[in-house]
């Protein structure tokens, strides 16, 4: 009888605590996002804040919609997509998100954007959007494998070629590699082949051969060669240089002061060829007056009058 009643009291102390731990375990279950919601922290990136081509959008559940105009039934609605990577974007210990977003302002239009969130103490922190296109077909969204690529994601998706109709299938296969700056919490594009960061104090005019690859002037308009390959320009360090255009061949002298650079006694070839680009090359490089390198590997002459710059590489 005294073993009955011992057992008896030991089930119902037994079932007491495992009663007593679940409505515990359930209370403060329930209670972290109301007590994340009184210090005013998101808890799931799909109901934190990014900036839309200029404009914070504030997701609820993964989605947004704004009045396009106060009073209007035209509503821009932008929604979480997804294709997530998940990885340590600034490096403090904690894993942050990027994904896609569409955004819709009640016309056909879909755009999509690359969007990343951060995790911090306060909660998810999002960044400004990166437009990819209207009406894209996302296909992965992973991180690179380049050895000299860090924290940097690749966004593929197809697209519409440049004489195609939106209203078709996109057709055209790209691929965007993306690193995200945190203090500006924007996405900058990065070279597919990027092979690190050059070291501008050591790089010279006579180090290669460098190939023309666009001058850009103050009027907003761009003067591209057809093939950079056959645009080149080739320093000697006894103050000679040589060129390559696509018709002919020029050579001629350059004194170097500081950075300031002038091109002098220019000769040529005298080769006549259709559709050449050569008067254009060649009346670029008379204008020139300064020049410095990037870490990206580039020459960049300025012009003279601060009339616009050209890049070789």
């Amino acid at each position: 009888m005294y073993m009955k009643t011992t057992t008896s009291i030991f089930i119902v102390v037994a079932l007491a605590i495992l009663i007593g731990g679940y409505y515990f375990l359930n209370s403060s279950i329930d209670e972290a996002p109301e007590q994340a919601e009184e210090t005013g922290q998101n808890v799931d990136p799909r109901n934190a804040t990014y900036t839309i081509d200029g404009t914070q959008v504030t997701l609820t559940d993964g989605l947004s919609e704004q009045e396009v105009v106060p009073g209007s039934a035209e509503k821009t609605v932008t929604t979480y997509f997804g294709n997530e990577v998940r990885t340590d974007l600034n490096e403090d210990g904690r894993e942050d998100i990027v994904f896609l977003l569409t955004q819709s302002t009640g016309g056909s239009g879909t755009f999509f954007y690359v969007v990343a969130a951060l995790n911090t103490e306060d909660g998810w922190s999002g960044s400004q959007g990166f437009m990819l296109g209207d009406r894209i077909a996302p296909q992965t969204t992973e991180m690179s494998q380049n050895p000299n690529h860090k924290k940097v994601i690749v966004v593929n998706y197809v697209t519409h070629s440049v004489d195609q109709p939106l209203s078709e299938r996109p057709s055209v296969g790209k691929s965007v590699w993306l690193k995200l700056d945190p203090t500006l919490m924007a996405f900058g594009e990065v070279e597919q082949n990027f092979e690190g960061e050059a070291d501008v104090s050591t790089m010279t005019l006579d180090m290669k051969t460098w190939n023309w690859i666009k001058t850009t002037y103050n009027n907003d308009t761009d003067l591209i060669p057809k093939d950079t390959e056959d645009f080149s320009l080739t320093f000697e360090n006894d103050g000679t240089f040589s060129a390559n255009t696509d018709c002919n061949n020029m050579g001629g002298s350059y004194e170097v002061e500081n950075n300031q650079i002038v091109f002098s006694k220019m000769a040529t070839t005298l080769m006549y060829c259709d559709d050449s680009q050569e008067q254009e090359f060649s009346k670029m490089l008379g204008e020139i007056q300064s020049y410095f390198f990037t870490s990206k590997g580039e020459l960049v002459f300025e012009l003279k009058f601060d009339s616009g710059s050209s890049i070789f590489k």
